[in-house]
């Protein structure tokens, strides 16, 4: 990589950035140094630049943040998930093909449910739901007789009823039983409504995952029937006659597996259940494998942020595994069943939000003669003109201490405001120079290594780390973040990112490095008069779902977008994210009631001529004006 200004290239910043790595072909660098999104289809490769896209939204009124949704790639991601699991078929000569479900938990978002359905109508791709309202999507969204339903979660008697009908419209609705107590349930209903179920078992399997699931894999497993339960199941429906409608077996090993050797091992010990289960009759046609397959975060190729193969590898083990445990037996190979919703949705969306404000650790220094009666600060000011490059650690552990020393003077009365500032100065003055010369030094310690980190600026961006990026809080995942321009200049500063809500958690401090995880992100400059806009990618999977209304910011404005058959860029939704009114409404405040509390007050403010008549209309109308707005901040 260049350190050199003048001759920083955009190939050094994909570099930087790590986008060739984790961009999946899907993202990369223009020559003019903006990100581009490549869509690829029969007509050819499109590429456009997030940037323009960008000047579009804002041109048609979409202010920052705007949780962007790319359509091309849904389809590119279902088609790719088609594609090579039926190459892996044709390969291994299996005897079965392979149908996928989207679980609607992953993005519940009308628009996004609503592309996965159509994009997916060409190969009967279903949904899975896990309660009644994602099967009230379900109902309403696939009229595809070939596609699939598939009913996880614990169900009730009005969500067996629901399933029923849909199984009378045609649909191939299948409830996957999670407990024993829905077997008598769904026998009951099915009955009364004249209709036989189409019946599945999710296991409990022994096999443990690595990663951030691995406490909730294996016999902990939260979900699924242990051995001994599903012997009483099928001894349950064998009594009611009801064992052919046992076509489908499940398992679930976790959200985001970055281990091969994890899912080839589950497989397996899913085929020994079907093995033994199709023995005792039951006429099995499914092997639902659930979700799993990961998405390369961070582009390392391992960790828990990251996965050790290509899809093509997974579906090729997958089907593998399969005929390998199931042709010595002589069973039937089953139609096979992913529930990949994080690796279909997460390259659609990417977060854009703008920069507001920037603080920095540079020292302001002015008098710095050393000429004061405060002894640390003296030191201070002494250390900082004779910093010796080969005694940096002296030096670094000499200048935090001088500088508790100048807090305790001012805690105690010694010195003023202005004496504690001109020392706090001093001391950044030395640290700044002590980071200048780390590299110089062959065996550095621990703190002079992240010296760094701690002197990096604050960078305010204009989103909330808990709606829109909740993981990146919760679970501590790491999402690329990068700027989508300026890309052909070599970034200047290093910096974390704080968010809107005055939140000590509401900040991005974890972030894709060359060589692994860092605590700073590279950026640039700020420009005067001109807003630098920052990229959250490969947040397509639980985000929009998962997100809460922290310091009460609401929904960000969304934006689909797709590139047609020749080319153009098309703005195919465009949804105003909450208004002030509508979350307060969420918390239960009524936006009227406020308003005529407010309207009162600043009545009662006129009769005691605190304000003029003039001033409570200017009130008033601001007021109307903030409830109608936008949670987050106007430029």
């Amino acid at each position: 990589m260049n350190d050199n200004d003048s001759t920083w290239t955009c190939t050094d910043s994909a570099e930087l950035y790590g986008i060739d790595r984790w961009g999946g072909g899907y993202f990369s660098i223009s020559p003019r140094g903006e990100i581009e999104v490549i869509s690829s289809s029969p007509h050819g490769e499109y590429r456009v630049s997030l940037r323009e896209i960008v000047q579009g939204l804002e041109a048609r009124g979409l202010e920052m943040p705007i949780m962007l949704r790319l359509e091309n790639l849904i389809e590119q991601r279902i088609g790719e998930f088609y594609s090579a699991f039926n190459k892996a078929i044709e390969s291994a000569g299996y005897r079965n093909c392979y149908q996928g479900v989207f679980p609607i938990k992953v993005n519940q978002q009308g628009n996004v449910v609503q592309a996965v359905s159509r994009y997916g109508d060409p190969y009967h791709h279903g949904l899975e739901a896990g309660s009644k309202a994602e099967l009230l999507i379900a109902m309403a969204t696939l009229t595809n007789s070939s596609s699939l339903i598939i009913c996880n979660g614990y169900k009730d008697a009005e969500f067996i009823d629901l399933g029923l009908q849909a199984r009378k419209l045609g649909l191939k609705c299948i409830f996957v039983i999670e407990t024993l107590k829905e077997v008598p349930i769904i026998l009951e209903r099915s009955a009364h409504w004249g209709v036989d179920p189409l019946l599945g078992i999710r296991m409990k399997l022994s096999t443990r995952v690595d990663g951030q699931w691995a406490g909730d894999s294996g016999d902990r497993s939260l979900f699924g029937l242990t051995s001994t339960q599903i012997t009483e199941v099928v001894e349950q429906l064998k009594t009611a006659r009801k064992l052919s409608c046992l076509q489908l077996l499940h398992f679930h090993l976790g959200s985001q597996i970055p281990n091969i050797r994890n899912i080839r091992d589950g497989v397996r010990e899913a085929c020994c259940y079907f093995v033994n289960i199709a023995a005792q009759g039951a006429d099995l046609k499914y092997l639902d494998l659930g979700g799993g397959l990961g998405i390369d975060y961070d582009g390392m190729g391992s960790g828990d942020h990251s996965v050790n193969y290509t899809l093509d590898e997974y579906c090729f083990d997958v089907v593998e595994t399969i005929q390998e445990h199931l042709d010595p037996y002589d069973v039937p190979h089953p139609t096979i069943i992913t529930e990949s919703g994080r690796a279909v949705v997460a390259p659609m969306s990417v977060l854009l939000f703008n920069i507001l404000d920037v603080v920095t650790f540079e020292p302001r220094l002015s008098n710095t003669s050393g000429d004061h009666h405060c002894e640390p600060i003296r030191a201070l000011c002494d250390a900082r003109r004779k910093l010796d490059a080969k005694r940096l650690q002296e030096f670094y552990n000499d200048s935090f201490y001088y500088r508790d020393q100048v807090h305790e003077a001012f805690l105690r009365g010694q010195i003023g405001l202005q004496e504690r500032a001109l020392g706090e100065n001093c001391f950044l003055s030395i640290l700044q120079e002590i980071a200048s010369l780390v590299p110089q030094v062959k065996y550095p310690s621990a703190e002079l290594k992240h010296l760094g980190d701690y002197l990096a600026d604050i960078y305010y961006g204009n989103f909330s780390v808990f709606k829109s990026l909740p993981d990146a809080w919760a679970i501590g995942q790491i999402f690329p973040v990068m700027p989508i321009h300026r890309l052909d200049e070599k970034p200047d500063r290093r910096a974390v990112i704080a968010d809107l809500t005055c939140d000590c958690d509401g900040k991005l401090d974890r972030f894709v490095g060359m060589q692994g995880h860092t605590n700073t992100l590279p950026l640039h400059s700020l420009k005067e008069d001109e807003e630098y806009y920052i990229g959250v990618f490969l947040v397509g999977a639980y985000q929009e779902t998962l997100g809460d209304f922290h310091n009460l910011f609401g929904d960000t404005n969304v934006a689909s977008v797709r590139v047609d058959a020749e080319g153009r860029l098309e703005f195919v939704h465009e949804i105003k994210g909450d208004s002030v009114a509508e979350v307060l409404g969420y918390v239960d405040h009524q936006p009227r009631e406020l308003y005529r509390r407010f309207h009162d007050f600043a009545e009662r403010s006129v009769r005691e001529s605190r304000i003029s008549l003039k001033e409570r209309q200017q009130m008033l109308e601001l007021y109307r004006k903030s409830m109608d707005g936008y949670t987050y901040f106007k430029g």
